[in-house]
């Protein structure tokens, strides 16, 4: 006999055995027991949670010869045929190659006939967001108004894909994301049955990248028995998909905390040369700042040594809550930064530099201090913040931010006159080491028109760059209170481009090296 994986080899024979679903197994095995199970049912929930089984269950169970307390016995003439897929009574179907008309017309065609051997013809359809408009309204009669005899099991990722007609003909289960805790108490039975050895730790890690998939779970384990060994520890496992030990991620946070370049540069491209992937490095690290975080406001932490909680601790003493908050955010503005870059390691590189300057400690203050006040955007062919509505010209997008009585204080006195202030005001910002700030107010204008607007104007437009840095809630404090300082009051500010095809020759290296020339910061753009 071939081999089998292990997620197929312990795929879930009765609804007992389903991990972390006990809200929609407990109704099902009612359903059964009273003989009410309805006629359609969609299950929806995210991959590895245990859709697919629950169907396959499901479909025994209602049709089992001696079902008990409405689980299949997985003994009778019919639960071995489902098994086996012999029985050709319940009927598996993948929409995703399956998607057309012709595919639920076969269905329909069907459905007529009444079942060779089981009590009812049960049609599991998997991934049906996939299927296509005419294949959903060719399907819709039948599930509306099936026959006595037949059921219907749709299983799906996305169930805001399906028509409304669809889903209001169905009983909809939602499938929960499994907890670390249940996935670490599943691992445990396979890893006994399978004699492998394995860690507390290293089951703590295949939990917490399983991400709530108990399919995956089970695959990263496999991974890690594939040389032969089945002793499994942390390190092993950290090798495998790319993970740096948790000396690095402690160091690189630590430089970041104490705003060292130089270490954490070192540390990256320490991370660089041991082919380490850039995106579990990043979600080590974000993880690693969120337990700091943990640590500093209850002083509990689980999953890690006492050597490793002391370091955590020595961090957690440097550095206040807000910065952490505000780390895990750009962290993983990062990470989606460079899902999509064919430049990841300069974009890396850029984003840990742009952490380690000082100039992000001041920028730091907690948002329960600040009142709401509007900034407006007026660019053409700029890149917006609402990402629920087409890009348009001459765009329109406000933005709450603190008022500028509430933004950082600054002691230096300006004059009323923006046209001689503002190039003052500008400067200072690159005196003070707001170097990324500074880079994008170069050569703007800043013009009163009206009591309480001030509008800055950027004549060779804002680059997408540019705009994501000036619409920063810090970025904005501080413009709002340099200005309103000049002019006594506060001051609601306005970004004002009329330039053409403004970004269409951007790219990200040139602010990247733009940054690294201001900071006088040894930078190399590979191309």
């Amino acid at each position: 006999m071939g081999y089998t994986a292990l997620y197929r080899k312990f795929r879930p024979m009765t609804f007992a055995e389903l991990v972390g679903q006990e809200h929609i197994t407990r109704t099902l095995k009612n359903q059964i027991i009273a003989d009410r199970v309805g006629h359609a049912y969609l299950f929806n929930g995210g991959r590895g949670t245990g859709k697919t089984s629950s169907a396959k269950i499901l479909a025994r169970a209602i049709n089992c010869l001696n079902p008990k307390d409405g689980e299949p016995c997985n003994e009778c003439e019919i639960c071995k045929g489902a098994i086996n897929g012999s029985l050709t009574d319940i009927v598996e179907m993948d929409a995703a190659s399956n998607n057309s008309v012709e595919d639920i017309r076969s269905i329909r065609e069907e459905v007529n006939f009444l079942p060779t051997k089981a009590k009812y013809r049960v049609y599991i359809i998997d991934e049906v967001h996939m299927l296509s408009s005419g294949a959903f309204n060719a399907l819709l009669k039948t599930l509306e108004e099936p026959p006595e005899h037949v059921k219907f099991i749709l299983a799906t990722t996305e169930p805001q894909k399906l028509p409304a007609t669809i889903l209001s003909r169905c009983q909809r289960f939602d499938f929960k994301r499994i907890s670390n805790e249940d996935i670490t108490k599943r691992l445990k039975i396979v890893c006994d049955e399978s004699n492998i050895e394995i860690t507390e730790g290293a089951l703590n890690i295949i939990s917490v990248l399983a991400e709530g998939a108990m399919r995956d779970a089970l695959s990263i384990l496999e991974r890690c028995i594939q040389d032969g060994d089945n002793k499994i520890d942390e390190d092993k496992i950290r090798d495998l998909v790319g993970i740096p030990k948790i000396t690095f991620v402690h160091s690189i946070t630590q430089a970041i905390i104490e705003y060292d370049i130089e270490k954490a540069l070192t540390n990256t491209e320490d991370i660089l040369n041991q082919g380490k992937d850039l995106n579990n490095f990043l979600w080590e690290i974000i993880k690693y700042i969120k337990d700091v975080l943990i640590y500093k406001s209850s002083g509990k932490l689980d999953l890690y040594s006492e050597e490793e909680i002391n370091g955590i601790k020595n961090i957690a003493d440097k550095v206040t809550k807000d910065r952490l908050v505000y780390l895990i955010y750009e962290l993983s503005d990062l990470e989606n930064s460079i899902k999509w870059s064919t430049q990841k390691t300069i974009m890396f590189q850029a984003g840990i530099i742009k952490l380690c300057n000082k100039e992000e400690k001041a920028a730091i203050q907690p948002a329960s201090n600040s009142k709401s006040s509007v900034i407006n955007v007026n660019t053409n062919n700029a890149v917006h913040t609402n990402y629920n509505e087409p890009i348009r010209n001459n765009l329109n997008t406000s933005t709450s931010i603190p008022k500028a009585s509430t933004a950082i204080k600054n002691d230096k006195i300006y004059s009323s006159d923006l046209n001689k202030s503002w190039p003052k005001m500008v400067n200072d910002l690159r005196q003070s080491g707001k170097i990324v700030l500074y880079t994008n107010l170069v050569n703007t204008k800043a013009e009163q028109i009206d009591d309480n607007t001030v509008e800055i104007k950027f004549q060779k437009g804002i680059t997408a760059f540019g705009k994501t840095v000036l619409e920063k809630q810090e970025n904005i404090n501080e413009i709002s209170n340099l200005v309103s300082q000049a002019c006594g009051k506060d001051i609601r500010i306005k970004y004002v481009s009329n330039a053409q095809n403004q970004i269409s020759n951007y790219t990200p290296q040139d602010d990247i090296q733009k940054l690294a020339q201001d900071s006088e910061i040894p930078f190399n753009i590979i191309e």
